[in-house]
Order: C-alpha cells, then structure tokens, then sequence
C-alpha cells in the first residue's frame, strides 16, 4: 500500500514529538502549565450559540494546506493576530489556529499571538496523537484540541481526551465516515466535527455532513467542517438544523478574511431577515 499523506504527516509527528521532548519534558510541561491563565471554554461558547440557532462559527487562521499551497494571498502581509482579531470584530465565535508547519504552514508562536491579542477561545488545529502533544496545547494557550479519529485507534483517543480535560481543554473530535463516527462515539465530548473532505480524493462534499448527522448520537454539538464556501452553504447547513461550522480556505484566500467572514454571515441573514 502506497505511502498516504496523513502516514507523512504522522511520522513527522512522532519526530517533532521526540525533538520536543529534548528541551523539555512532559513532566516540565505540566508543571508551567499549573500556572496558565483559565481556559476560555471553547464549548460553552459554540454550544451557548449554537443553542441559540445563530451560526456558531470557528474562523481559521491557515496560511496554507498541502493539496493548496498556500493560500492566503502573496504580497500580503501573513499576521495571524490581525486576522485573528479581524476574525473576532466580524462575528466569529471561536479561533482555529494551524500549527503544523511542515505541512500546513502554521507554527506554535501563531497561536501565542492570538491568545494575546483577542479574547475569543482558540482551538490548537494539529494531528495529536501524544499526551505530551496535549501538555504542549495547553502551555502555549489553547483552549481545546482537535482529536482527529482517522490516525486514533478508540483507546489512544480516550487516554488523550482524558488528558485534556484533566488541563481544562476542550475537545472537538473529528470524523469522515460512519465507521469514524462510531469510534467518535466511545469519547465524551459534546463537540463533534464532521469533515466533508474524503482524505483518499481531497474532494469536499456537504453531503458528508447531511449524512453523518442523521446518525449523531443525542447530545452532542455537530460542526461542519471543510467546503463552506458562501451564504448558501450556511443556509443548507441551518435548514438541516447545523448551526455551527469551522471554515478556513474561503476566508483565507481573501486579503481580509474578517470582512470575508462578515459578508458570509449577512448573506445567511438576508435571508432569514
């Protein structure tokens, strides 16, 4: 079997985690994290929204993605606080913040910036699969984690889940299809993302979500992630009763993807106005 990008993306992982380990341990981690400021409840807020039927969204910092090169504009400056903090004055609910840098073009220090400049929750976007990855989440600010169950087996998803709300982070869990789902299932987040990217093909599909929610056990918050790409889409996503939504590449291949994010959310108003 052919060499997949999440097997390349996991093996720089493991490097990354054992380099990291070098300068400090995860005992040294846990220790300068009982003096972290309080998370800021990644969940409460999108649930508190969502609840709400408003359009829960999580805006993403994302310079770029390996199937896209980057993607943010050249010639314009790339400052992740200020998209950030445009992000924030335009209607966001939460941050998501890229930090892998081989292959996404992100970096720890990003979400750093973010914290400081903006007073919204920030979701560490990365492939953990470590509890030391977790310690590291909450050392540099994060108010949740993503669990991605295409690179977890249930029991490794479970110890890191465990892991983070033992720090007070959050805990988004993705999935692709069914089987993902089931596994999703055995953990205890409320917050459950459905990515409508296929990973073999790269192509995105809101079907993906439409089909997985009907089987979301009661519950749990559903997030539509990967392929909203104007008002419409939020609309389809409301009137299936999805309220909250993670959406990078369509804001952050516009100069300003604050204002891009508020021109999204009018259009979805006009209509219910």
């Amino acid at each position: 079997m052919s060499e997949t990008i999440l097997d390349r993306i996991m093996a720089r992982k493991r490097a990354e985690v054992t380099k990291a380990r070098g300068r400090i341990s995860e005992a040294g981690l846990l220790a300068e994290c009982r003096g972290a400021p309080p998370t800021r409840g990644f969940a409460p807020a999108l649930i508190a929204k969502a609840s709400q039927q408003q359009t829960a969204v999580i805006a993403e910092v994302k310079l770029g993605s390996p199937s896209k090169g980057r993607i943010f504009p050249v010639g314009v400056e790339f400052d992740p606080a200020a998209i950030a903090a445009g992000y924030a004055g335009h209607g966001a609910c939460c941050i998501s913040c890229l930090t892998d840098r081989d292959f996404f073009f992100g970096d720890d220090v990003y979400l750093g910036q973010i914290r400081a400049r903006i007073g919204l929750p920030v979701l560490r976007k990365d492939f953990v699969y470590d509890p030391y990855q977790v310690a590291e989440a909450r050392f540099l600010g994060a108010d949740a984690i993503l669990l991605i169950m295409a690179v977890l087996a249930i029991p490794q998803a479970r110890e890191l889940e465990a892991a983070a709300f033992e720090l007070g982070l959050d805990v988004l869990i993705e999935v692709h299809d069914e089987a993902e789902l089931e596994a999703a299932h055995e953990l205890k987040s409320p917050l459950l993302g459905i990515n409508n990217r296929d990973l073999k093909r790269f192509v995105t599909d809101l079907e993906t979500t439409f089909r997985l929610a009907r089987r979301v056990e009661a519950g749990r918050l559903v997030v539509s992630e990967s392929g909203i790409r104007d008002a419409g889409d939020l609309i389809r996503l409301h009137d299936q009763g999805i309220h909250s939504v993670l959406i990078g590449e369509s804001f952050m291949k516009e100069s300003d993807p604050g204002a891009a994010l508020g021109r999204m959310l009018d259009g979805a108003r006009m209509r219910d106005g």
